[in-house]
């Protein structure tokens, strides 16, 4: 008897589902992208019990033809594509034809669908087997109901997670969708409830405050770049803006959220050392290449995918995001950071949408000028309170890198490590950004006038238009962290002896490394000689080197070439600076006299960057007159508002 035989079609698709449909919110990703692929303009999304009971999704878009139903849940059954060629220029979420039979494989399953013809189709099926086929009386569209998923593949309801954390999964799915095609209305109801809700009226500014709240949109800044592979477009969150983790960062290429570790470092890279160490930015990012350039055939999830030239895009995306958060007045508003740990913004934003979801049609059956009266009221609730902010996400200008000229500049500013002039000399003495990318304010940074010193720790001052409050020690990390990032770059012969040659014993494969990497410490004036088969000597030091903290600094430079071996001459001049400028700052509980606080202000302007020090943390808080002035009830609210209303 032979030994090898073909699988049976329902056991392939079980296995097919293994990979691609992982727990209930791969449902909904599938299944919502195969709407969006239908060019639907509104999607509903209805889940009860985490969605393992039941998902329904509805949309309006193209519709199944009726002699296509059965044939769309044979497996590797496709309309999009039908030739090797279609591989490389795939624009569609969904190409593989493995969704509707993994899911039905392993749940139960009913679709009905219409083109728009007077009777449309339903079918029904159950682990794979069709229960059910015939003509079904339903508006253009699809509607899809998955129930009891897993119920014949128990062994994956085990790594199924709590019935919060698979709701998580699903809306984290939805809102990343939703931000990828903003002109689509989304609707997300769990139980009953309104999570997500969206007006697909293609204003992306608006899509976030409906996601993230009105609070954080009005601290996105507005992106537009290109060259001649790429377009970005999208938002970034200013460095006040911050989450712990990286979920936040939403990339989508052509349309298709993914996800990648480059592009995320590259956009990390961007913000410098605005960003605190530990803390990731609200990144909402969109990129529009040549589908050749991008293999989305890598993964059964198409979240992975291969990239051409990674490098240029990569590239592209940090002098992006670099270029347009270089001229913003990054000083935090102390009012209003405490403000809104108090008030919750976003928790009033998303009550406001549950009580707008009021007037929302739970089904199509309700008349569609219901639904978009609503799409109306809501999307204007989030103008408004948009509109009522200052003017942080600016007017998008597009930034061509394909200009010579501008590339010649960014290498004098980056490839050359040019990061601010020399201190002492005027800021203007730095290389001007790009004037097409962003216009700096007219006072980026404020004068500031020194009143004093609080418990050894903080500066007080005051200028033009309020009162400041400044951390000395990230003040000076970042006085001297440019500083050192000039004189690392500038190796000379100017060495300092030891008194005593330091000798380093490291493991045989540390020790390997280290012969290989040898050139990265000797571009920074540290030499290490071969001292025996894993040891080496070290006879002398650059003299930027503080004393007492030789042997500390020389290990810890070696530790950044051991624990990164892909580290860069660049990525290693700035780690060391780092590493100097904090060593060599003033600590807390540290009393200047007025002469070095004064002198301390004075050089902070000149910095680059004077706004945070090189972890990311802020320098200084500014407290604006009128801040003041309600803190001290100068100015108050009416009799009238505070009678609520009563005359």
């Amino acid at each position: 008897m032979a030994k090898i035989h073909e699988l049976a079609e329902v056991l392939a698709n079980q296995i097919a589902a293994g990979e691609v449909i992982e727990r209930p919110a791969s449902v909904v990703k599938e299944l919502v992208e195969n709407a969006l692929d239908a060019h639907s303009t509104q999607i509903d999304i209805i889940v009860v019990e985490a969605g393992l009971k039941k998902i329904q999704i509805t949309d309006n878009g193209d519709g199944i033809a009726n002699e296509d139903v059965l044939n769309a849940f044979k497996r590797h059954a496709t309309s999009k594509i039908h030739s090797r060629a279609d591989l490389f220029k795939v624009r569609t979420l969904g190409f593989r034809g493995e969704a509707l039979p993994s899911i039905a494989s392993v749940a139960d399953m009913v679709l009905e669908t219409s083109t728009g013809g007077a009777v449309g189709r339903r079918v029904h099926f159950r682990g794979g087997e069709l229960i059910e086929e015939k003509s079904s009386a339903v508006r253009q569209g699809t509607t899809v109901t998955v129930s009891d998923l897993f119920f014949n593949t128990p062994a994956r309801l085990k790594y199924i997670k709590s019935p919060n954390t698979e709701l998580a999964n699903i809306g984290d799915i939805v809102n990343r969708l939703a931000l990828s095609h903003p002109e689509v209305a989304f609707s997300l109801s769990h139980d009953g409830n309104i999570l997500v809700r969206t007006a697909g009226n293609s204003q992306l500014q608006q899509t976030i405050a409906g996601i993230y709240g009105v609070t954080n949109a009005k601290k996105m800044l507005a992106i537009s770049a290109e060259d001649l592979d790429y377009r970005l477009q999208g938002f970034i969150s200013l460095p006040e803006l911050t989450r712990s983790s990286r979920r936040y960062i939403t990339v989508m290429i052509n349309g298709r959220y993914i996800k990648n570790f480059q592009l995320n470092k590259a956009i990390i890279a961007g913000y410098g050392s605005k960003l605190m160490v530990g803390r990731f930015p609200v990144i909402v990012l969109n990129i529009d290449m040549d589908p050749l350039l991008v293999d989305v055939n890598v993964h059964p999830a198409k979240q992975e995918v291969r990239l051409g030239k990674e490098e240029e895009l990569g590239e592209l995306i940090r002098k992006t995001i670099y270029a347009r958060i270089a001229g913003e007045n990054l000083i935090p508003d102390a009012n209003e950071n405490l403000q809104s740990r108090k008030t919750a913004k976003a928790d009033q934003l998303q009550m406001a949408l549950n009580a707008a979801s009021s007037k929302w049609p739970q089904t199509y059956s309700a008349a569609p000028e219901t639904s978009t009266a609503a799409i109306s009221d809501t999307t204007a609730q989030i103008a408004e309170q948009l509109a009522s902010a200052p003017a942080v996400a600016t007017p998008e200008v597009v930034t061509n890198f394909a200009d010579q000229a501008k590339l010649v500049a960014w290498d004098a500013k980056y490839q050359n490590e040019q990061v601010g002039p020399p201190l002492g000399t005027p800021a203007t003495a730095a290389v001007t950004p790009l004037k097409s990318v962003t216009e700096p304010p007219v006072e980026r940074f404020p004068h500031l006038d020194y009143i004093g010193q609080m418990h050894g720790t903080y500066l007080l001052a005051q200028g033009a238009d309020g009162f400041y409050i400044i951390d000395q020690h990230a003040a000076q990390e970042r006085v001297n962290y440019e500083y050192y990032r000039q004189e690392i770059g500038k190796v000379s012969a100017n060495q300092q002896n030891l008194l005593v040659p330091l000798v380093l014993d490291y493991p045989a494969s540390d020790a390997l490394r280290l012969r290989d990497k040898a050139d990265l410490l000797q571009q920074l004036g540290l030499q290490l000689e071969s001292f025996g088969q894993n040891s080496f000597v070290v006879r002398s030091h650059p003299t930027w080197f503080k004393a007492g903290q030789e042997e500390d600094t020389i290990r810890e430079m070696i530790d950044y070439i051991l624990n990164d071996q892909k580290i860069s001459i660049a990525k290693f001049r700035e780690q060391t600076a780092i590493m100097m400028s904090c060593k060599r700052a003033i600590k807390a509980n540290h009393h200047l006299d007025e002469q070095q606080a004064k002198a301390l202000l004075q050089r902070l302007p000149e910095c680059e960057n004077p706004f945070n020090c090189p972890h990311g943390r802020p320098v200084l808080v500014h407290f604006s007159g009128k801040d003041l002035e309600k803190m001290f009830r100068r100015i108050q609210e009416s009799h009238t508002s505070l009678r609520g209303g009563m005359a």
